[in-house]
Formats: structure tokens, sequence, C-alpha cells
């Protein structure tokens, strides 16, 4: 139909610190040497989908430590989820972690998180972005996904379906609804790692696994969605490179310095630094809220109980009830 590709959503006032437009991520091209990007909280990004009855997947908006301002064209439905930044809309305070309505014209704002860095915007029916190589995923280092391969600017417009927004006036789908308190995401300011030892994990000596596990690590000021770099006891290997190999989500690299790099959705493909193990993907998120000076320590844990954790951790997703709001 026609009236689906009508271009109205939101325009960008103002893009704030860092704002992505984000899908579930790029996979199935590591053999291109682009990475699978996505969104680095993926469970605010599932909460921001699942609220506004999406498909987990649909494109949303990632904004990071805050800033964010739109100027809606049509009337829809939206959620804000994550890092609690501070939401208005016309000047008025809303909450995070419910739906809400906007009509055209309405002003959207997010302030900055004191607690936590990244939160997502998602709209009923998703951001109507093309897709390159099989998802709207941003990751500005390769230069693709989003609108242009870089970070939201000023004066941009987001699309979404109007027929979908629309239709959802007369439906029961429109209601209201919200994720209970106690069923949220807490972000603080310390985070207990789970790795998974790895292969490498016996060139490193008795001593220095202990040190490793033992240590308590601060966020340098070099983190971002590639990857968070540590500050804290060094830990040496047997080796200090091999050769370059595959990198997974949340490998734990030993540069020649010996400070640990958590390596996150914007990681490079390959790499040469020996690897201790792998955090697990629950913690990975938790994680991408941390900012400098933030504290972590890392915990080792079996493959059978990461598997155990992972479908634990599904299945209080798929099982925890939203509230319907009157």
């Amino acid at each position: 139909m026609e009236n689906d590709k009508v271009s109205l959503g939101f325009i960008v006032n103002n893009p704030g610190v860092l704002s992505l437009i984000q899908d579930a991520g790029r996979y199935g091209c590591f053999n291109l040497g682009l990475t699978n990007g996505g969104p680095a909280d993926a469970e605010a990004f599932y909460w921001a989908n699942r609220l506004c009855n999406n498909a987990i997947d649909t494109t949303t908006i990632e904004v990071s430590l805050g800033g964010l301002a739109l100027t809606a064209q049509i009337d829809c439905n939206m959620v804000v989820t994550g890092a609690p930044m501070p939401l208005t809309v016309n000047g008025q305070a809303t909450s995070l972690w419910r739906t809400f309505e906007v009509k055209a014209g309405d002003s959207i704002k997010l302030g900055f998180a004191t607690t936590g860095v990244r939160c997502y915007v998602a709209v009923t029916g998703g951001f109507t972005i093309p897709k390159t190589f099989g998802s709207t995923a941003t990751v500005c280092r390769e230069n693709i996904g989003g609108l242009s391969g870089d970070k939201l600017k000023t004066n941009d417009v987001l699309p979404i379906k109007t027929s979908i927004n629309t239709a959802l006036k007369t439906s029961k789908k429109c209601q209201q609804r919200l994720l209970a308190k106690q069923d949220r995401p807490q972000y603080a300011n310390s985070l207990v790692l789970r790795t998974v030892q790895g292969y490498q994990y016996k060139r490193f000596s008795t001593f220095e696994r202990r040190c490793f596990y033992s240590n308590t690590y601060q966020i340098s000021e070099h983190w971002d969605r590639m990857g968070y770099r540590l500050q804290g006891r060094a830990i040496t290997a047997e080796i200090k490179e091999i050769l370059s190999e595959g990198i997974c989500y949340g490998a734990v690299q030993i540069p020649a310095d010996g400070q640990p790099i958590v390596l996150l959705n914007d990681r490079q493909t390959i790499g040469g630094y020996p690897k201790v193990g792998s955090v697990v993907s629950q913690d990975c998120a938790k994680l991408s809220q941390l900012r400098q000076s933030d504290c972590v320590r890392f915990e080792p844990i079996t493959v059978s109980e990461a598997d155990n954790l992972y479908h634990l951790n599904l299945s209080r997703l798929t099982n925890t009830h939203l509230i319907e709001c009157d």
C-alpha cells in the first residue's frame, strides 16, 4: 500500500551525545569483515519492543548518556526503556518502561542519565529504515547502517509506518502497558562479570588466573560500543600475540600492557591478543550500562552454568507479564 510508504515520523531536533539506529544486529557477515552491531543492552532493547508489541528485532533508537530531542509528525505510541534518563513530552514528565501516546507536533526530550548509560526509544511498528546487509544496525566504525552509516544528526527524519499506528487507534493493541518495577533491570556502578574460560586459558599461569579473578578493575576512559578497557592489576600471559582469529561477543582480551579489554557489539571481527575467557551475554549487556571509574570483577563459571543462566534468563523474559494500564 502506498500509505505504508509515507515518510512521516520524527524530526531530530537534538541528537544528544550519541544516538544510533539499532535493530537486533547484523549477523552472517563476519566473512565480509562486518561486525554484528545491534543493541548494547539487549534486555532494555527487548523490553522496548515488547512494550510496543513489536517483533523483537524491530528498529529502535539507542541513546547513549542522553540529550535526544524529537518532534512527532504524526500520532503514534512509543516507549523509552533503559538507563533512567528524565523523559518529558511537551515539558511534562513522563515515565520510562511504559507505553505512552504522542500526537503530531509533540516535543519529546530526554535528559541525561546519572546512573547507567544507554536507553532505547521504540515506536509501535518500528522505524522504517532501509536495511544494509540485512540489518539497520549502525556501526560508525564501519560506516554502515542507520540513515547514513553514522550517528543521528540534527534535522534527520525518522519515518514510521503510519498505517500501522493509524490502525492501532481502533485496536486493542493500542492499550498502554508497563513493566512492573520489580521486573526492571537495576543499574549500578559495580558489576560481577561471569566468565567462561577459553582454550587459551591455560596460557596464563595459576597465579595469574587467581589474580585475574580476585582483583577489582575500574572502567578506564576508553569505553565504547566496541569494548571496555579496564584498569587494575596487570595480567601476564605466557604468549604476547597469537595468529589472528575470530572474536566472540564478550571475549576478554589481554593486550601487551596486561589490562583486560572486554569486547562488545562493535568489536573487530578478528584479533591476535590472547583471551582469558568470555563474559556471558547477560553480563555484557549490564557492562554496557557502566561508565568510566565504575568497577567490575570477574567470576569463573563453566559452560554448563553459562547455558543454564542463558535459558533461565530467556524463561524469565518470556514469562514476565506486562501490566495493562487504564
